[in-house]
């Protein structure tokens, strides 16, 4: 049955009149009940979530208990991550072995659910936790850096085994961006060995982690990252700038909704290329805007103009 924390949390959430608390405990409760093998009640308590969960929203809004959470429950479908085939099949396996962690808990075996995701900014690594929230149906919980990492002394550390706590008793997707705030170096340490005392608590922290939560850590530049964390992690997934298949295929994705007809030519796809991810949808839902407010079809020679745009901004930063 469930445990005293189970019921303490659901008769919280009923008199906060929180769906999503009331969802996520009656959701560690069916986890709870899997694990001990009780596998039909948790297939119901599972289904009654179903039935009675408002409709899913893209809502942001603050942790009721926990400011330094920014909670939501994404959407987004994983055939729109456009990534390389070997980091999807590499997000399926996330997936597939989240679904039967209690198959492999009968042997021993645990899922991978401490993820790093490194790569250029644009190259999708805040879309891929929203997408495995949603592919799970998990609220997502975006930690926020400036909240967390303050100039006192051991203030940091202890607002991380608060987040910690939360990871335990609310079973979600925890998103950590700008990773290398708390994951930089030792080497790189400060006069007061501050920042080696936040990395030693989330270094603690994360290896005596055993809940049901994923968490998933994402930074520009591994470099900047402190090697001890790496054999933290079950996977580090390692992003880069769209080829031009997938250039191609971001603008099929985005364009399609709006004009079927549009065709991705050579010329278009070379002069996208050293763009991310985030920029070409960017290019697209430019060109979706001028062709609604002009009331004409996308051109080539108008994704071409905001193509450059984006090319010569770039320019302008690196001058």
């Amino acid at each position: 049955m469930a445990t005293a924390e189970h019921l303490k949390n659901l008769i919280k959430a009923h008199y906060q009149h929180d769906d999503d608390k009331f969802k996520t405990v009656v959701l560690q409760i069916a986890a709870y009940e899997a694990k001990h093998g009780h596998e039909a009640l948790a297939r119901e308590l599972k289904q009654f979530t179903e039935k009675v969960a408002p409709a899913r929203s893209n809502i942001v809004r603050l942790h009721n208990s926990n400011s330094m959470l920014c909670m939501s429950t994404p959407s987004e479908r994983i055939n729109d991550l456009v990534v390389s085939e070997e980091i999807s099949e590499r997000i399926y396996r996330i997936l597939r072995e989240f679904e039967n962690r209690n198959k492999l808990r009968q042997y021993g075996l645990s899922n991978r659910r401490k993820i790093l995701i490194e790569g250029k900014p644009g190259t999708g690594k805040t879309f891929t936790a929203s997408v495995i929230a949603s592919a799970l149906e998990l609220p997502l919980y975006t930690v926020q850096m400036d909240k967390v990492v303050t100039k006192f002394m051991g203030e940091t550390s202890a607002k991380l085994r608060q987040i910690f706590d939360e990871i335990s008793s609310s079973v979600g997707v925890y998103f950590f961006d700008e990773f290398d705030a708390i994951g930089a170096d030792r080497a790189l340490d400060n006069e007061v060995g501050e920042a080696r005392r936040i990395l030693n608590s989330f270094l603690q922290f994360i290896e005596q982690d055993s809940s049901d939560s994923i968490i998933i850590a994402a930074t520009n530049n591994q470099k900047l990252l402190d090697q001890a964390l790496f054999r933290r992690f079950d996977d580090v997934l390692h992003y880069t700038l769209p080829t031009a298949k997938d250039i191609c295929r971001l603008y099929n994705i985005r364009l399609s909704s709006f004009d079927r007809n549009i065709v991705i030519t050579d010329k278009l796809l070379n002069a996208s290329q050293g763009l991310s991810q985030a920029e070409i949808i960017k290019v697209c839902d430019d060109a979706i805007k001028m062709a609604i407010l002009t009331g004409e079809g996308i051109t080539e020679r108008q994704l071409m103009m905001l193509v450059n745009e984006r090319i010569d901004a770039y320019g302008s930063r690196e001058a």
